[in-house]
């Protein structure tokens, strides 16, 4: 089965939906191949913290400050039933474009951790709200994995897979995708593209139906 997602890091949406997919795909025992493609929400933020998730809620979404907390505080609760607890409110909001980057670059050299990185990434956002631009964070991520740590600042340091995140951005706008998560499922032929974070249950029966063919290629958008 391969599975291609549309996200992003600063998407507590995405690590909703995600984590929610990968339980479903472990307890049918599938074997998959992940593969991330960029979505960043924020692309005009910097690699230092530029002020609360908030105000930046607020202006993305033409929110008050009193619905943006509102927001806020429905997501937190959200992830306790999914067994996660995130404290989204203190996030560390930065760029997610060096995240991006050294997804592709794990995804294209090391892909049998990839996914291991995708979701220490999240966690270090929302769970320990440590600032993901940091080249020095996303080093101990991967190092936590047992790779090189060196070779991973120096990948950092450069600016190698810029234009492939650019590229795959450009390729989502072509193709219409105006929200995330967005998930591509397939298998034996068959593709389902489910926009959102549906529940774990939901995910399961759509790729239980796909696998015994009782699904035809459809879409749930």
């Amino acid at each position: 089965m391969r599975i291609i997602f549309w996200s992003d890091f600063n998407c507590p949406n995405s690590y909703i939906g995600l984590h929610r997919l990968k339980q479903a795909v472990d307890e049918l025992d599938l074997d998959v191949e992940w593969q991330m493609k960029p979505f960043e929400l924020y692309p005009t933020l910097f690699s230092t913290p530029t002020g609360s998730i908030i105000t930046q809620i607020m202006i993305k979404y033409g929110l008050t400050p009193e619905m943006a907390e509102e927001r806020i505080i429905e997501t937190e609760k959200i992830t306790l039933t999914d067994g996660i607890e995130i404290n989204y409110k203190d996030i560390q909001l930065v760029s997610s474009r060096n995240a991006h980057r050294l997804v592709k670059y794990i995804q294209n050299k090391y892909p049998e951790v990839a996914l291991d990185v995708i979701l220490k990434i999240y966690e270090a956002n929302f769970v320990e709200n440590k600032i993901i631009a940091d080249h020095n964070v996303l080093a101990e991520i991967t190092k936590q994995l047992d790779l090189d740590n060196k070779e991973i600042i120096d990948f950092l340091k450069s600016d190698s897979y810029d234009f492939e995140v650019q590229i795959d951005e450009e390729d989502a706008l072509v193709m219409g995708v105006e929200s995330i998560p967005l998930y591509f499922l397939n298998i034996s032929g068959e593709q389902l593209i489910v926009p959102g974070a549906f529940e774990k249950e939901d995910f399961k029966i759509a790729i239980e139906d796909m696998i015994n063919g009782e699904i035809e290629s459809k879409s749930f958008i």
